[in-house]
């Protein structure tokens, strides 16, 4: 009886694909390709960027919001890629009109802005004059934050269900192991209480 239903769902996780690896509508458009180095250099002035990477410090000022940002490579849906490399593409600053609260927008959060390139900044990172890139944003977008999702390595079982056995385990292990495991800890048995002494 099931049978029929699977082009149907087999259809709709094409489609779920499809929309994820979308970019979404207020990011959209032609963009330069000018990288925040090749900015740093300048020459690039004027030039409408679409740029991202993870939100080093939120400043508000009387006018505008600037968002000082660790550069990343944007992946298919304009979102910042992540990764254990580390691959940066330097800094740079984006300010918007308002205000944004920087415990909203704070460290470590990704964002993609779109907007025109205006000169550079100068800022100290640490006792360094670096020179950001500062872009007149059209757009802040702030990516919700990624799922975490602990995994185990193979071979992996709970101790207070037993070598082989586990809650996602049969007789034989789970070749699916790098599915999150659920680790129920159990408490410990209360003692026995004391027996009593007799008096003859």
């Amino acid at each position: 009886m099931s049978f029929p239903y699977r082009p149907l769902t087999l259809a709709a996780a094409i489609g779920l694909l499809s929309a994820c690896a979308t970019v979404p509508q207020p990011l959209q458009g032609n963009y330069s390709n000018v990288s925040t180095a090749g900015a740093q250099q300048g020459g690039a002035g004027g030039a409408k960027v679409r740029w991202g990477g993870e939100i080093i410090s939120t400043e508000p000022g009387p006018q505008q919001t600037c968002f000082y940002v660790l550069s990343r490579p944007l992946d298919k849906q304009a979102r910042p890629e992540t990764g254990t490399s580390g691959e940066t593409e330097g800094r740079f600053v984006a300010c918007h009109d308002g205000f944004y609260d920087p415990e909203v927008f704070t460290r470590g959060r990704e964002l993609t802005v779109t907007g025109t390139l205006h000169g550079t900044v100068t800022k100290k990172v640490g006792d360094y004059d670096y020179a950001y890139p500062r872009v007149e944003a059209d757009v802040v977008y702030l990516w919700p934050k990624r799922p975490v999702t602990v995994r185990y390595p193979p071979g992996f079982y709970d101790p207070f269900w037993g070598p082989g056995w586990g809650p996602y385990w049969g007789p034989w292990g789970d070749p699916f192991w790098d599915r999150p495991r659920v680790i129920i800890v159990r408490p410990a048995p209360a003692p026995a209480p004391a027996p009593k002494p007799t008096h003859r």
